[in-house]
């Protein structure tokens, strides 16, 4: 997802990975996000599970969602808001 403007910066990435490239233990593929956070808030959402190193990314400014990890919906799409603005 980039914005729209002529910098076209990225401020989020959705797709379709293997676990293992995410350093999962299970087999299989999973949906993923990328968002865009300040370091800060990497360091402290990191240290649940459901927020993985970024995938592909800067690790210290990014962050990997898994969307089957049970991160609600909500949160998602405050992060996604704050991904967005932090990208202008």
């Amino acid at each position: 997802m980039r914005h729209s403007n002529a910098k076209g910066k990225w401020y989020a990435l959705i797709g379709r990975i293997s676990k293992a490239k995410l350093g999962l233990k299970e087999e299989g593929n999973t949906d993923f996000i990328n968002l865009k956070c300040q370091p800060d808030m990497v360091s402290i959402l990191r240290q649940s599970p459901n927020f993985l190193p970024a995938y592909h990314m800067n690790k210290n400014h990014w962050l990997t969602i898994v969307l089957d990890s049970g991160v609600e919906t909500g949160e998602i799409l405050n992060l996604l808001d704050w991904s967005y603005d932090l990208t202008k």
